[in-house]
């Protein structure tokens, strides 16, 4: 089932790269860009998260958190926001279930991986109501950012 706007965001409750659980609800009160991504250290990936990474001002003067969601292990997470001083939660759901209940989810991937997830950016406003849902068929596409900035702003 793919989210679409309106919709109650799932909740969850994935550990990040240091270890730490981290739920929907501790962002309760801020808007919050959930990106899923398929792979740490992929060239697509690092570039999406990189952007993030670079701009990560925007997204907070818009009272918004950032966070990433891979099935990557915490410990593969973690390393790869090491090497890219990524200055967000990189979060683990190494267990494929939020990536299926947002609707971003390979069950077949490149070079015969399975349960993957798929590239897709969702809006969560402080409520945790869903306010923009793009999930890609392509994970050589980027989400669009420019998109996701106008939705933070018009819930400033």
């Amino acid at each position: 089932m793919q989210l679409s706007k309106g919709q109650l965001a799932p909740d969850f409750s994935l550990f990040n790269s240091e270890k730490t659980k981290i739920s929907l609800a501790d962002f309760k009160g801020k808007n919050l860009v959930i990106l899923f991504f398929p792979q740490a250290f992929t060239g697509v990936c690092t570039t999406e998260l990189c952007s993030v990474r670079d701009s990560l001002n925007a997204y907070t003067s818009l009272n918004a958190e950032v966070v990433g969601i891979s099935v990557d292990s915490i410990f593969t997470l973690a390393k790869f926001k090491e090497e890219q001083s990524y200055n967000f939660p990189l979060l683990s759901d190494f267990n494929k279930e939020i990536s299926q209940a947002y609707g971003a989810f390979y069950d077949e991937f490149v070079f015969d991986m399975k349960g993957v997830s798929r590239r897709a950016a969702f809006v969560v406003d402080a409520d945790g109501i869903v306010q923009y849902a793009e999930v890609l068929e392509s994970a050589g596409d980027q989400p669009n950012f420019d998109a996701i900035k106008t939705t933070l702003a018009e819930l400033a």
